[in-house]
């Protein structure tokens, strides 16, 4: 019953946030459904195309989505414990996640669809804009970085659920299917005339097909590229974020994340329909500690095999559970240029984080119905939610079904992500190079895929005999230039609403609350990579990335400051 308790309290937390502040985030901008948006102003059918709130929502939040609101919170929760990880979920979503993402899309829509770092140039200064520019790229290509190889991971793991073995292969090609089919359907909305409605009735149901092919077809590379099918893995994902990179918008990008938003819809109400029931019936409940023995409040630095203490390591291992920069970047890069009316920015933006928020809540409900929980994020998240099917279908889906269905669902997420990630990416870099065109399009994009590409080739770290997987060691790393970027976005929100006479704070708090948590985390880092005796060639990566990324967050506090200090205003977009 605690678990039912659990959830509902999480969501009625949530309704209550969108109905209150939600309305008076879109009464402070002066939200007009009568405004023509940049999607309308400047459709060309690559970038900008208008789409239905119906139609955005599953694409935005899938997009934001992906793996972060699963890994983050079960890493947390089996550091540090359920609670305080839940409690910052909860606040992290509400008060700094949702106003961030509003924000950073509503500046981007005034300002006629351009990014969160154009509308920094524009208040701010050219140098400002390079920095930050700069500070978004190399996040950028830490989430690939990360994404790309714990998909890898879960493509060739065989881990095992109540039903036998459900192996990485089988999943791997489910989701090459999934991929195909939203290929297929991206082709039938733009060339036969099929409806959204239609489409989804069509390729929703293959979707579910796909699950039941993979057993029967594994794609299994262990007998190739030397024997390390990851590896393997780690290149053909590169290849596609390529390829995905430079599709048009209608072709991948739109209809996969409506597939892919769909099946986070899903996932939410199998899980909380499974728990509802099989908290009545005593299937399972809170079991798992609230605060895990051993964890600190403060304590030592944090890193791989070392012991992490709860501040400031917990705010930056959630990450998009609660808050995260990348976000900025996707409702300033992608969602802005397709956003139909100003008042969908309400329920794409900030509905959106608080379903992600929820959503992070259901994985951590997967921790919570362990006793002793440990594990790989993705196993553990597969075997609650199979747990969760089995109860909510009474035992007609059979245990090595629902954890099949719950792995392919992890890496669909994961998919979502990467392929938006590298697209703003490209335009990052297009816009620092100036580069045009589809070749500028090209280059930019194999020049950013080009440092993920080392980094996965780069022998795995191995730590007292045990192999650390590359993705669990740019996890905080990850976080931290995550949490930054989320700060330094919230700061241009601030200059922009300084210069525009209205109260900076409302970007500005949240901004100095999350900068100083990143940067904090930041340093314990860096201190613990440079007292190790012997630092493996992964970790000077590692440690040359933080120091750069902070000197460079350091810098745009400072410029941000001196700016927020004028008085002078600016008839610029409001």
């Amino acid at each position: 019953m605690w678990l039912i308790a659990f959830l509902v309290s999480s969501g009625i937390f949530f309704f209550f946030a969108y109905r209150i502040l939600g309305r008076k985030l879109t009464a402070y901008f002066a939200l007009d459904p009568d405004v023509r948006t940049p999607a309308h102003e400047h459709r060309d059918g690559l970038d900008f195309e208008a789409a239905k709130t119906s139609y955005l929502l599953p694409q935005h939040f899938s997009a934001i989505a992906a793996a972060g609101p699963i890994v983050g919170p079960i890493l947390a929760g089996t550091l540090f414990g359920w609670f305080p990880t839940w409690i910052w979920i909860l606040v992290g979503s509400v008060l700094i996640g949702g106003i961030h993402d509003f924000t950073t899309l509503i500046a981007s829509v005034r300002h006629g669809g351009r990014s969160i770092a154009e509308v920094v140039r524009q208040y701010m200064n050219g140098r400002s804009f390079t920095l930050f520019l700069l500070f978004i790229w190399v996040s950028l290509v830490y989430v690939l970085i990360a994404f790309t190889d714990v998909t890898a991971g879960t493509f060739v793991q065989a881990a095992a659920s109540a039903g036998g073995a459900a192996p990485g292969p089988a999943v791997a090609t489910s989701s090459m299917v999934y991929l195909l089919l939203a290929l297929l359907m991206g082709l039938a909305l733009r060339f036969t005339g099929m409806s959204a409605l239609q489409a989804k009735l069509v390729f929703l149901p293959l979707v579910f097909a796909a699950i039941l092919l993979g057993p029967l077809a594994p794609l299994d590379l262990s007998g190739v590229a030397g024997g390390n099918p990851q590896r393997l893995w780690n290149y053909i994902l590169i290849a596609y974020c390529f390829f995905a990179s430079i599709a048009p918008l209608w072709l991948l990008l739109q209809p996969r994340g409506y597939l892919g938003g769909y099946f986070l819809y899903l996932v939410l109400i199998a899980g909380l329909a499974g728990i509802v029931i099989g908290g009545f019936t005593g299937a399972f409940d809170v079991v798992a500690p609230p605060i895990m023995a051993g964890s600190v409040l403060l304590g030592p630095a944090a890193g791989p095999g070392v012991a992490a203490p709860m501040l400031p390591i917990l705010f930056i291992t959630v990450a998009c559970g609660a808050c995260s920069g990348f976000h900025s970047i996707v409702a300033s890069g992608t969602t802005s240029k397709q956003l139909d009316r100003e008042t969908d920015a309400t329920p794409v933006a900030y509905g959106g984080m608080l379903l992600e928020g929820f959503f992070a809540c259901l994985s951590l409900a997967t921790v919570m119905i362990l006793a002793n929980p440990s594990g790989k994020p993705d196993a553990i998240f597969a075997g609650g939610i199979a747990r969760f099917v089995e109860q909510a279908t009474f035992g007609l889906v059979s245990p090595q079904i629902a954890f099949q269905f719950a792995l392919l669902c992890f890496a669909t997420f994961v998919f979502d992500t990467l392929d938006a990630c590298t697209r703003l990416a490209r335009y990052v870099l297009m816009e620092l190079t100036g580069w045009k065109g589809r070749a500028g399009a090209a280059a930019a994009t194999a020049l950013t895929l080009i440092f993920p590409l080392i980094v996965l080739s780069i022998p795995p770290l191995v730590i007292d005999g045990k192999t650390i997987p590359a993705w669990r060691v740019f996890w905080n790393l990850f976080g931290m230039s995550n949490q930054l970027l989320a700060a330094l976005a919230l700061l241009g929100v601030a200059v922009w609403l300084h210069k525009t006479g209205r109260n900076p704070w409302l970007g500005l708090a949240p901004a100095l609350f999350m900068g100083g948590i990143s940067l904090w985390a930041l340093g314990l880092t860096l201190h613990n990579i440079l007292t190790v005796p012997i630092i493996a060639g992964v970790l000077w990566v590692e440690a040359g990335v933080a120091a750069v990324l902070a000197a460079m967050a350091l810098w745009l506090l400072v410029e941000a400051v001196l700016i927020l200090r004028d008085k002078t205003q600016s008839p610029a977009a409001a």
